[in-house]
């Protein structure tokens, strides 16, 4: 396993120490981490950077990336840049980086041996422009999890699944019993995610690698994704009553009992802690469904705009250390529910789903995300597509695969 302990000597390495800069300041960092488990997870940031002698100022925005992501945008390029932004790995940044309103981080990574410490190498590969690199991976999250109310099959009377063809099969006595079978939230970026994840599982990870980066119409026209949409359609039935918002609400059902399981990214998991649940007795977690075990390497890395200010300039680079450096990439991701970039740090703290998660990823069993394969205006076709599937129940699965194949052909 990539992941060993740490001795207390290298954890203090020269490479990651962290000093108090010579003028401290204020540095606002944007970010949509709100809910209880993030929240938690961001503070390990913030307080390892006002141990440099400089001030975290939050700048949490409510809401999804799907919210947050504009109002960044237009700050920085209406000449109001904040000190660092949350962006997800891939290329939602690319056009600001190209635009010159990014400050370029090679001189640091370089330093830090960024190239080294960084694992897998295409985290960092997605913060590179020509050659440069223009932000910090702090975490990989998969999207690629079915989270599991153990609660809510004991009162259904049926044995917890152990993989997606049990669960839809295990959803007329969760109804019978006055359960949600899959929680889902009404923010489109939910829908997209159970989709993907649906598709990855069914189709299988070389499939989605085929689709998403090869642009492959041909296999998107197939049986294997005809299914996907048969899957999809089953899924969507079993959310009709879930009639909640936000992703943690969703989350709240499957915690409370209420639900039965719920598709989202191991972000859940923060939720869990929070709520005092314990992985393998409270709930169960099944990695691509308990069907295709995959990591998805994608998840957050926070870009710095280029500033003026010669002491908030500094400020940043100190942060770009910290964000990196060993302690707080274990702090961080424990509480996050994450897994660290760093393939060096000690994770003998990880709970029994974060432990399947670093397996799976030891294993080399990673797919890239969706925002590294595909151009940030197609995926929003596609994903626009999958949310109107799951909101249009007259939109049937071969018409609505129909219209996916068309997208992929025009992809870029």
């Amino acid at each position: 396993m990539r992941y060993r302990l740490l001795t207390v000597a290298f954890a203090a390495s020269a490479a990651f120490h962290i000093s108090s800069p010579a003028q401290a300041t204020d540095l606002e960092v944007t970010h949509w981490w709100t809910s209880g488990g993030e929240a938690a997870a961001v503070a390990e940031f913030a307080k390892a950077f006002d141990a440099t002698g400089n001030k975290w100022i939050d700048g949490a925005i409510a809401g999804s990336g799907e919210t947050a992501r504009p109002v960044m945008i237009s700050r920085i390029t209406g000449g109001d840049p904040m000190g660092a932004t949350q962006f997800n790995h891939g290329r939602q940044a690319e056009e600001l980086v190209e635009a010159g309103l990014m400050r370029d981080l090679s001189d640091i990574a370089e330093e830090g041996k960024w190239r080294e410490v960084i694992q897998p190498s295409s985290l960092l590969d997605s913060c590179t422009l020509d050659g440069k690199i223009y932000c910090v991976p702090v975490n990989i999250h998969s999207q690629q999890w079915l989270w599991l109310s153990n609660k809510a099959f004991e009162d259904a009377g049926v044995p917890v699944p152990t993989n997606w063809d049990e669960f839809v099969a295990a959803a007329p006595a969760l109804e019978k019993a006055g359960k949600i079978p899959l929680a889902i939230g009404q923010q489109p970026w939910q829908t997209t995610t159970a989709f993907q994840v649906i598709l990855v599982a069914i189709a299988g990870p070389e499939a989605y690698t085929k689709i998403f980066g090869e642009k492959d119409a041909e296999l998107a026209a197939g049986p294997e994704i005809a299914e996907v949409f048969a899957a999809a359609d089953e899924a969507r039935k079993m959310s009709a009553k879930s009639n909640v918002q936000d992703w943690n609400q969703a989350t709240n059902l499957v915690i409370s009992g209420q639900a039965g399981g719920q598709i989202m990214g191991d972000w859940a998991q923060g939720e869990f802690q929070v709520a005092g649940q314990v992985a393998g007795e409270d709930y169960t977690c099944l990695p691509g469904l308990g069907v295709n075990e995959v990591i998805m390497t994608g998840g957050d890395a926070f870009y710095f705009p280029v500033l003026k200010d010669e002491a908030k300039s500094a400020a940043q680079a100190e942060l770009a250390k910290v964000m990196l450096s060993p302690e707080v990439q274990v702090a961080f991701n424990l509480k996050k529910g994450s897994l660290p970039v760093r393939g060096d740090v000690d994770l003998e703290a990880a709970n029994d789903c974060m432990k399947k998660g670093l397996e799976i990823l030891a294993n080399g069993n990673i797919i890239q995300s969706p925002d590294q394969l595909m151009s940030a205006d197609s995926l929003q076709q596609v994903n626009d597509l999958f949310v109107e599937f799951f909101n249009n129940t007259s939109l049937s699965a071969e018409d609505a695969q129909a219209r996916f194949v068309d997208l992929v052909a025009s992809a870029d």
